[in-house]
């Protein structure tokens, strides 16, 4: 009986091999070593195999392989059986030279049938001109002493910048990179500069950092990437990056006496506190050059634009939604949305926008969806203008615009005739629109009289009246609607009297993004508000507000320097603040009061 549990066990076993998972075969070596050192080159397959034949290496010789080690493994779980197999082949290789090689691919037999590897790319490094090994880790090059103290050669930081002569609004890459002889570094408190003037976007990184051997100013260091991130400047001029501050607790070797057998084999060490400091960085930021086309806000990189729309035949009452994709690589974050001009009998909304964005080390990149969505209330044939966008090349150095089609609209009458029955909308998303319509009223059946026929009201005092109360008010009715016609008339006229109220709403809201603390959200509510304000206050598109236009009108309107510096101070600190990596909850709020504050001088101020 013992030996049919046994067996039966077996069976399990090699039927759970067999149904195996499918057969993997990779190729592991490091990814940088050192002129004259070996390093082991390693093929690990899954299972059971033969003929392993690896790729020619004439940048490498061949000091001994392949050693062969097998591991084997199983699991239980649940009742069921596992069975897994570890082949590894090793080679132990010598470069030759220095340089970047490329390992083909191996390949191996597994039950009669071939399996490849993957490829390898190894980076050859000099080695050390001061004579130390810094791969091998064997001692810090004579700068660790019976004191205790550790040369600013062995373990330093470095802030890595690709850029220091960019345009404004061209984004570059910072990088900061830890250096040491042999890694045995722990980082702690990082201080990094703030990044005045720049608006900054992070890269993610590994949680776990990995050390990979670099070659600086001639000797090879254990380096790992502390962060990384892309900066835009926000204004010209030359532009300081302030030094970063980090404590690093570094362990070394003492040349202190051995006083047990075990001290002597294993070495003694001691843990060493440095701190370390990267030298500050000047930026020179150049001005965008002149000639800025009508339809550029500010977008700087290389882009394309696409646009569609839903239909163009349509009825009255019916959305029509168009929508523009901006695709590209740059400050594409900070894109402001392209200008449609809808036809004046079509109810516009506001446009919902999707971001699809990502920032790595090779820049911000990614695309904008911009829907917009409109209402036509009458019948009739129009047409939606072409939308241009620009924006500034940073390879030709020049600016360029790229112009959609325009489309031609077909609307019929609807249900309800032209301007329809009851309208009801959902103004919270300003998407869904619902008509409503009844021809037909209930008949009243109930809670009525009677009124006896001597009293008659055909002809009475009351009658004339009423006749005569009905011309007047129609009367009144009728001028003060001219009068409304002819203010709605003047589109500038009815901007600026809307200014405040519009930018109340979206104070509003930005109070609400305030108490939830939703920092980012809140200063660009605050930045809306206020360019939307200034835009209808000051009956300037859009695509002219830039701070020195906007400034050099309210100086046109008679505004006091003050208040002038305190919009441009908010609208400032609103950009900078947006990225910043820490805000105080006090600093948006008094902000918040500043910018109230300010509108409410400004309304007391122009009078239009």
């Amino acid at each position: 009986m013992r030996r049919l549990i046994i067996l039966f066990i077996l069976a399990l076993s090699t039927g759970a091999y067999i149904n195996a998972d499918e057969v993997s075969f990779t190729a592991s070596a490091p990814s940088a070593v050192v002129t004259g050192e070996q390093f082991r080159l390693s093929y690990t397959l899954n299972a059971e195999g033969t003929d392993i034949r690896i790729p020619e290496l004439p940048d490498f010789e061949v000091l001994m392989g392949p050693s062969t080690s097998t591991a084997y493994s199983s699991t239980f779980i649940n009742g069921k059986t596992s069975s897994e197999t570890t082949v590894t082949f090793t080679y132990i290789l010598m470069p030759k030279k220095e340089g970047t090689f490329n390992i083909g691919p191996g390949s191996i037999k597994v039950k009669g049938r071939n399996y490849t590897s993957n490829a390898l790319v190894i980076k050859v490094l000099p080695p050390d001109k001061s004579g130390n090994s810094g791969s091998q880790g064997s001692g810090r090059g004579g700068s660790a002493s019976s004191s205790g103290s550790v040369s600013s050669n062995d373990v330093f930081v470095r802030m890595i910048v690709s850029k220091q002569n960019v345009y404004e609004q061209e984004g570059f890459l910072v990088t900061f990179k830890l250096y040491s002889i042999d890694g045995q570094v722990v980082p702690q408190n990082f201080k990094f500069p703030e990044f005045d003037g720049f608006l900054v976007q992070e890269i993610e990184l590994p949680q776990e950092k990995q050390w990979s051997l670099e070659n600086y100013n001639g000797r090879n260091y254990q380096s790992v990437v502390l962060r990384q991130c892309v900066l835009y400047p926000q204004r010209s001029g030359n532009i300081r990056i302030e030094s970063g501050r980090f404590d690093a607790i570094i362990r070394i070797r003492t040349e202190q006496k051995a006083r047990s057998l075990f001290d002597d084999f294993f070495g003694t060490y001691q843990d060493v506190k440095k701190v370390l400091t990267t030298t500050p960085v000047t930026i020179d930021v150049k001005p965008l050059p002149a000639g800025k086309p009508a339809s550029f806000s500010g977008a700087v990189g290389i882009y394309s634009m696409t646009s569609t729309i839903n239909t163009t035949n349509l009825k009255t009452n019916e959305a029509v939604t168009l929508k523009l994709a901006i695709t590209g690589s740059g400050n594409i974050k900070l894109l402001k949305n392209p200008e449609v001009v809808f036809p004046n009998d079509f109810e516009v909304y506001d446009p919902k926008v999707d971001n699809k964005i990502s920032t790595t080390a090779a820049g911000t990149q990614g695309s904008k969806t911009i829907e917009y969505t409109a209402i036509p209330r009458y019948a009739g044939d129009f047409e939606i203008p072409p939308v241009s966008f620009s924006y500034f090349d940073i390879k030709s150095g020049t600016y360029k615009t790229i112009t959609t089609q325009s489309y031609k609209l077909h609307v019929e009458k609807g249900v309800g005739g032209e301007g329809g029955g009851p309208i009801v909308s959902n103004f919270s998303d300003k998407e869904r629109v619902k008509f409503l319509g009844k021809d037909i009223r209930y008949l009243k059946v109930k809670g009525f009289s009677f009124v006896p026929n001597n009293e008659i009201f055909f002809g009475s005092f009351i009658y004339l009246f009423s006749y005569i109360l009905i011309t007047i008010l129609f009367i009144v009715f009728f001028i003060i609607y001219r009068k409304q016609v002819k203010e709605n008339a003047n589109i500038a006229l009815v901007r600026t009297r809307k200014a405040n109220k519009i930018a109340l709403k979206r104070l509003k809201k930005a109070d609400q993004l305030l108490q939830e603390n939703k920092k980012e959200e809140f200063y660009e509510e605050i930045l809306r508000a206020l360019w939307g304000y200034l835009s209808d206050k000051l009956n300037m598109p859009q695509s002219e507000l830039t701070k020195d236009n906007i400034e050099n009108e309210l100086t046109k309107s008679g505004i006091n320097e003050t208040l002038i510096h305190e919009f441009m101070d908010i609208l400032n600190t609103c950009e900078f603040a947006r990225y910043a990596p820490n805000q105080a909850s006090d600093a948006m709020g008094n902000l918040f009061k500043q910018t109230v504050d300010a509108i409410d001088k400004m309304e007391n101020t122009i009078k239009k």
